[in-house]
């Protein structure tokens, strides 16, 4: 008789900002990838959202460390904490006296070297995975969005995530042409941060930054439709240490993300100039497809279409493009050749 009950398949997006984790088909887990550890110890303390409500709000016995860092792992011993943690956290819905094979699907960036995919693939080894797959993060969001990845059309992908921004170009199941750039939703809140620092004189934290731009982030000054109403952002003047407030309008942060949306469009141009024509013809055709939380910046689409002259689509619930892909190649594990093991 085999113990088939006691296989569980997790499909991961291990994120830079955030961990989604599927299991039948449902969100089991969607958390900030994110651990508190104890300096004394080196123990865990928190993880997730938990673990954010103390980011840069520590003592010096505790620190907040983010394992992930430009897409791929920097910290080892804290991401193999925080996927064990959120494996434990998945598991506690599900009672059982045997721990279960786990068969995973993990999410990594498309530039990543060797050294890279094997720190993803032993940290997951060693949270418990008995059946490690990887998938590429472009390929993972192009079956979320619901594309045919082994069709003989050419279908291309831009997906900003936290840490890294993927362009690919996919047809028949592979990847054609692709650029993993490290310019992404982390590399915009610094930008924030900075906007703030010469422009106001305003001292403002990551966790600060990071509202400002879900609240009012914009990459073109003049936005059709709802405009965001402005955000007010308190801190200490750099030069006083006195209290300041500001008000902040999608305008601004429009004109303060402006260079690094334009390395984002000479990445997708410069893929494009690579691409066969006979595929370029299909990109042309279909249009391009946004997925990832950097895809929520307000005017982006229209933006790139206007730089690039080819339609662009924002996939619906971009967030969660790359994790629903992962979900889909963890059914298919027998079927699909670009899945890694």
């Amino acid at each position: 008789m085999a113990f088939n009950f006691l296989t569980q398949e997790l499909a991961m997006d291990l994120g830079t900002a955030n961990t989604v984790i599927f299991q039948n088909d449902k969100i089991a887990l969607d958390q900030p990838s994110i651990v508190a550890i104890d300096n004394h110890t080196n123990k865990c303390i928190a993880i997730g959202q938990k673990a954010k409500l103390m980011h840069e709000r520590t003592n010096p016995g505790i620190k907040t460390v983010r394992p992930l860092r430009d897409g791929v792992i920097a910290d080892f011993q804290a991401a193999e904490m925080m996927i064990r943690g959120f494996i434990r956290e998945v598991n506690s819905k599900h009672k059982s006296l045997f721990a279960p094979n786990l068969k995973i699907v993990v999410g990594i960036p498309s530039g990543s070297t060797e050294v890279e995919i094997r720190a993803v693939r032993d940290s997951s080894e060693h949270a418990g995975g008995r059946d490690v797959y990887l998938i590429y993060e472009p390929m993972a969001a192009a079956l979320g969005i619901g594309l045919d990845v082994e069709a003989p059309r050419g279908n291309m992908v831009v997906d900003i995530g936290g840490g890294t921004t993927e362009i690919a170009v996919i047809s028949l199941g592979g990847i054609v042409q692709q650029d993993s750039i490290r310019v992404a939703g982390d590399v915009f809140t610094a930008d924030i941060q900075t906007y703030l620092r010469q422009q106001h004189n305003i001292k403002a934290g990551e966790t600060t930054a990071e509202k400002i731009k879900i609240a009012v982030g914009a990459v073109i000054p003049d936005l059709d439709g709802e405009e965001p109403e402005p955000f007010v952002v308190r801190g200490p003047n750099i030069m006083t240490a006195h209290p300041v407030e500001v008000t902040i309008s999608y305008q601004e942060i429009a004109h303060c993300l402006d260079k690094s949306v334009a390395r984002i469009e000479s990445s997708i141009l410069h893929v494009l100039e690579q691409t066969p024509p006979e595929l370029y013809s299909d990109i042309v055709e279909n249009g391009i497809f946004l997925s990832g939380g950097g895809a929520q910046l307000r005017g982006l689409a229209k933006r790139l279409s206007e730089k690039v002259n080819i339609p662009f689509h924002v996939s619906e619930d971009p967030l969660r493009a790359v994790a629903r892909g992962t979900c889909i190649a963890l059914k298919n594990t027998d079927n699909y050749s670009f899945l890694m093991r």
